[in-house]
């Protein structure tokens, strides 16, 4: 039987990678300029982790999660996102004491969902996201906000909107909650079996349905911004002047209602509008969850958090044309010929990397021309060729491949040449 990989998982090979590693050292970069921590949480959590801080009628809960019970009869399940264990771990180890308030933290990480794979839509994927955790300022919204659209333009996209809506808080969720009962009762029995359910359930997500989305009555819904109460109506006004302040464009959506039960005031979505990205525009998504603190057992704490794809994200790269400054090349590449010069070629060779110099050697005894022809498929800058008699005479040849210029050296002088031409330094 010829072994695959899961449907809907997928290798990253060498080539691919470092594409992964420069995005991921990007976004790390921001975090620390806006002054963002890492957090690592498990990749499985207890189940009724995700049905409290995700919410029993999110498709996510009912339909997409890997649930199984452990060897001791305990229901667990990888982690679909990342907002829940942060803040489980937020309440467990008692971050909201700490004196320095805002705790403002950030992950990158595998999440797994059971859904139909897609082109970036995988059923193991890798998420960033960030948590800001412990302030109600809506310049903290404004923030996230930021970060986020500062990643995606720091990375080269340019094709991009922020799309903005408010949730209101509970009194005015709830006031649109039952202005939404009674405008879709009527269509109910013409609504999709999910959305007969979310009626009953969590009416805001009947919003938010793929497959009723073009159901007249979706256009005539009532909007969530007529039911804003004065409190929330203010809050909302607050974070746009912040973004406004910033220079950051938006657009008001008023069916923007996010997928996940947490939220409440701000939600926001950052779409890519490059040709050829494909039906689901959607890049990251996040807002506000002033609730989820205290249902996960933690005391009453505000939060606010956006979550990124980085297999969407490197798509809208594709789409935009955008080519990462990855440098494919190596330092140095060691050219051995004899016996002697083997086993100097590994001393020589340990102690370039001791030194910080990207060093490889053949390992496949080919001669001379299959090494240099090595060298030059590796794109590498200089090659040290040892021979058994250049070894006795202690003189050995560096060339530089661009150049094409060679120069003979004592054998205990290569080490320092080669890491200052590296460097940019004189010999």
């Amino acid at each position: 039987m010829k072994m695959r990989a899961p449907r809907g998982t997928q290798d990253i090979l060498p080539g691919t990678s470092e594409k992964w590693q420069y995005v991921e050292e990007k976004l790390i970069d921001i975090c620390r300029r806006y002054h963002y921590k890492e957090i690592r949480t498990p990749i499985f959590e207890h189940t009724e982790l995700f049905q409290r801080g995700v919410g029993d009628s999110t498709d996510i809960v009912q339909k997409e999660m890997y649930t199984f019970e452990d060897r001791g009869g305990r229901s667990v399940t990888l982690r679909p996102e990342g907002t829940a264990s942060t803040v489980r771990s937020f309440v467990q180890n008692k971050l909201f004491g700490l004196p320095n308030q805002p705790t403002k933290l950030f992950y990158i990480g595998p999440m797994f969902r059971y859904e139909r794979p897609q082109q970036g839509r995988l059923r193991q994927f890798v998420q960033f996201g960030i948590e800001a955790l412990g302030s109600d300022d809506p310049s903290v919204d404004a923030e996230v906000m930021a970060l986020a659209m500062n990643a995606y333009e720091e990375l080269g996209l340019k094709s991009l909107k922020l799309v903005l809506n408010s949730l209101g808080d509970k009194e005015s969720r709830e006031a649109h909650k039952n202005a939404l009962i009674q405008h879709f009762t009527p269509h109910k029995e013409e609504l999709c079996a999910d959305c007969q359910i979310r009626l009953e359930q969590n009416p805001l997500r009947v919003l938010d349905c793929k497959k009723d989305k073009d159901h007249p009555a979706m256009e005539t819904a009532p909007s969530i911004l007529d039911y804003l109460n004065k409190p929330s109506h203010d809050y909302f006004e607050q974070v746009k002047e912040c973004l406004d302040v910033m220079g950051i464009k938006y657009e008001i959506d008023a069916n923007l209602v996010r997928g996940l039960d947490y939220y409440n005031h701000t939600a926001f979505e950052i779409m890519s509008e490059a040709e050829g990205f494909g039906a689901i525009t959607t890049l990251s998504g996040g807002g506000r969850y002033n609730g989820l603190v205290k249902d996960i057992g933690g005391p009453e704490t505000t939060g606010i958090g956006f979550a990124l794809s980085i297999e969407r994200l490197l798509m809208a790269l594709e789409a935009e044309g955008v080519e990462l400054p990855i440098e494919e090349s190596l330092d140095v590449y060691v050219v051995a010929l004899g016996e002697k010069a083997e086993k100097e070629a590994v001393r020589l060779m340990y102690n370039l990397r001791q030194a910080g110099v990207q060093a490889d050697k053949d390992y496949l005894q080919r001669k001379m021309k299959g090494q240099f022809k090595a060298a030059d498929r590796l794109n590498t800058k200089y090659v040290v060729v040892l021979g058994d008699r250049e070894i006795e005479q202690d003189a050995v040849s560096v060339k530089e491949m661009k150049s094409g210029d060679q120069i003979e050296l004592p054998i205990n002088q290569i080490v320092t040449y080669l890491n200052e031409k590296l460097s940019g330094g004189e010999k």
